[in-house]
């Protein structure tokens, strides 16, 4: 009976509530990164040119930046509905209305639209996701934050879905064109617009701009002071961001990959979407096990050395060719591997974060973990063109060895601080 009332706390309405906002959260998360990347590939664009539009996923990792305006500001009109509620309604308009744009955009004609319009919608993505993470720690109570997160990640993954595999069987099964695919992405946005005009506005909780130089030392100024008191805190910050740079580099040009090999949207969306998410949910929990038991830097080890080797099968896989049973295995173990380092790492990042600094340092921290992605992976495709699949995915497991040779300096000092 008391299992039974412990769930169902997440049914609860406020809980419900950050679900639907984890979907919309999401959702546009594959538009402009795995789902874009086949269609820029179907339109014959050069991957090159693909490996480049990973930079359009900058503002996710910038967004700390332009955090404190949505937080302190009131939106004139809509601001009747509340300060989160104004926010997110705006910034949901403004993300259907960019998606669209994106939409109607022809990269076979103008590439440069169609990353202009890719880069907006990340904006507003990451802009709607400042939102969303302050409304769910505002609007929940304490007892409900871990079924909150629980709920968010949940949504989360299934918006990534929907505009993953969701969006490669309506171009694929039902022959929809992606211009018509990306009206109906943005058209599911509504779920979230209405989810919000018919949530509460939660209590106000949030600083003004009143005293914008007392703000900027207390939440910029001392978290990264503090963090720069860590002996070894540049070798740490490096580490962080070549951790994962490997598996940014084979992600994404993974479906351009699989798209020249001869596999369509169907198999990708079988496959890669939801077998994938599988495995990476199962090397998700497996690397939380792994932590437990052998601790964060060993956990990094293990992770950062499946990691690298569960490359080399995209290699083995351009010698194959087209099969599903082995682009399954394929899938299988590198989402696995990928899932267990991405835990560890996470894991890492939060035992870096000094209490009274935690919620500052973790965002600039995790901000850094995916520059690999945005930043590094944009020469993905010069790489590719260069030295082909086999060789390339070959260089995607040694971009994983600065990382671990960063690691052994780093742990030894974590060894050495704690005896």
């Amino acid at each position: 009976m008391n299992k039974l009332k412990a769930l169902s706390v997440y049914f609860e309405k406020r809980v419900l509530i950050i679900l639907f906002l984890g979907f919309s959260s999401g959702l546009p998360l594959a538009l402009t990164a795995s789902t874009l990347d086949v269609w820029l590939t179907r339109e014959g664009i050069s991957l090159h040119s693909i490996g480049l539009f990973a930079a359009v996923s900058t503002p996710y990792a910038l967004k700390f930046l332009w955090a404190p305006l949505v937080d302190s500001l009131r939106i004139p009109i809509l601001g009747r509905l509340g300060r989160r509620r104004s926010w997110m309604v705006a910034t949901q308009i403004a993300l259907m209305l960019s998606i669209i744009g994106l939409g109607l955009s022809n990269p076979a004609e103008n590439v440069t639209v169609t990353a202009i319009f890719a880069l907006l919608t990340a904006f507003f993505s990451a802009s709607q996701d400042i939102v969303i993470d302050a409304y769910r720690v505002q609007s929940l109570l304490e007892r409900d934050q871990g079924a909150g997160a629980a709920n968010a990640i949940f949504g989360y993954r299934l918006g990534m879905l929907v505009s993953g595999a969701g969006a490669l069987y309506l171009v694929r099964f039902f022959g929809l064109s992606w211009h018509v695919t990306y009206m109906i992405m943005a058209v599911l946005l509504l779920i979230g617009v209405v989810t919000i005009l018919l949530a509460p506005e939660p209590g106000e909780k949030t600083a003004t701009l009143q005293n914008t130089q007392s703000w900027f030392a207390r939440t910029i100024i001392a978290p990264f002071a503090d963090f720069a008191k860590r002996p070894g805190w540049v070798l740490i910050l490096l580490f962080i961001i070549l951790f994962k740079l490997g598996d940014a580099l084979a992600g994404k040009m993974t479906n351009p990959f699989l798209i020249q090999t001869g596999f369509n949207e169907i198999e990708i969306a079988n496959v890669v979407k939801l077998y994938g998410l599988v495995a990476t949910l199962l090397g998700t929990f497996a690397g939380g096990a792994i932590v437990y038991r052998i601790g964060i830097i060993r956990g990094l080890w293990l992770g950062g050395i499946l990691q690298m080797v569960s490359n080399f099968m995209f290699s083995f896989q351009a010698m194959v060719g087209h099969s599903v049973p082995f682009l399954s295995l394929t899938i299988g173990i590198e989402n696995f591997c990928s899932g267990i380092g991405g835990i560890v790492l996470v894991a890492y990042l939060s035992s870096l974060c000094n209490v009274a600094y935690a919620a500052t340092q973790y965002a600039l921290l995790s901000s850094l973990a995916v520059v690999g992605r945005t930043g590094i992976s944009a020469f993905s495709g010069f790489l590719a063109e260069r030295f082909g699949w086999i060789e390339y995915f070959m260089l995607t497991a040694a971009a994983a060895l600065p990382a671990l040779v960063i690691l052994f300096f780093v742990g030894r000092r974590d060894g050495a601080a704690k005896n």
